[in-house]
């Protein structure tokens, strides 16, 4: 469905040698040498620096290399969609799954789903967790994908064209690096964070963030924020690799081997729960009213 020379491309690109990519794709590396430049010949640029230091990506293979990931992921996703598609989805839960989305909240339910809703079945639907993807996965929920648990509120479900069914209100926590100093501790105070680069969601993304942002620049102006636009694996390794602390909530606690997610004495809390359409089917429906009684009896 690509070009498989993406794939070399992106090996390449990710060992920085032709000779260690060929170890790794199995094939001689004068065989790597000729896939990339037949990519490089077809698409007319050049994407690879050559000196006899290595290998480094021009401007355009940096482009090409997010890219690619995203086109090598979408075909493969467009695969396991179509074959979703011939399964009778009238009687499955399809739940997406990725690092910033996962399933736990349904694992930690699941007796209680049991008993409420017997005859469901559920399908996990792992997702690369993409600006792309989310724009299309949220905003056709029932289409390949029928639940995905996140953090949400009134402000994302207007943005994502989606609907949200809440589970809990989650402690906005921090996360940072093992090796930084606020590592040590098992609990915030906001002044732990003066003198610290807090990363936050960009404004309007959650009016949740935006009150604690409002609250920070009005009340503590020692702690520097710091905008991203988009919760994804990379928005923690920033966080590592530059010695950040990120705003996170707890049920990411596995996403980053080298973060520590720790509760913050702050008071604020964000939406945590199940994204859906907002015209369910009647599967997904009797599932979604089945979470509700879970998380009654579980209170």
């Amino acid at each position: 469905m690509y070009n498989p020379q993406l794939e070399t491309f992106l090996c390449v690109a990710d060992s920085g040698s032709f000779n260690k990519a060929a170890e790794q794709l199995y094939i001689s590396p004068p065989a790597v040498i000729k896939q990339i430049n037949l990519l490089e010949n077809s698409l007319g640029i050049r994407l690879f620096t050559r000196t006899h230091r290595g290998l480094t990506l021009t401007k355009a293979g940096q482009s090409m290399y997010q890219d690619a990931k995203y086109i090598i992921q979408y075909c493969k996703d467009s695969v396991t969609r179509a074959k979703n598609a011939m399964r009778d989805s009238d009687s499955v839960i399809r739940i997406g799954t990725s690092p910033m989305t996962p399933a736990q909240v349904l694992v930690d339910l699941w007796p209680k789903l049991q008993e409420y809703c017997p005859n469901a079945k559920f399908q996990l639907v792992p997702f690369d967790n993409t600006p792309e993807n989310a724009r299309e996965i949220l905003g056709n929920l029932g289409r390949n994908i029928d639940v995905v648990a996140g953090i949400f509120d009134q402000t994302m479900l207007g943005l994502r064209r989606c609907a949200g069914l809440e589970i809990s209100k989650e402690p906005i926590c921090c996360a940072v690096s093992i090796h930084h100093r606020l590592a040590q501790k098992d609990r915030l105070t906001v002044e732990d964070l003066y003198g610290e680069k807090l990363m936050l969601m960009r404004r309007e993304w959650s009016h949740y963030v935006d009150e604690l942002r409002d609250d920070i620049w009005k009340n503590h102006p020692q702690i520097e924020i710091v905008d991203f636009d988009f919760y994804d694996v990379g928005a923690f390794n920033q966080c590592e690799n530059n010695n950040c602390v990120l705003m996170a909530v707890e049920n990411w606690r596995y996403v980053h081997p080298l973060l520590k997610i720790l509760p913050v004495d702050w008071g604020y809390t964000i939406p945590y729960g199940l994204l859906h359409s907002p015209d369910p089917s009647p599967a997904v429906k009797q599932f979604l009213q089945a979470v509700e009684k879970a998380v009654a009896a579980n209170k």
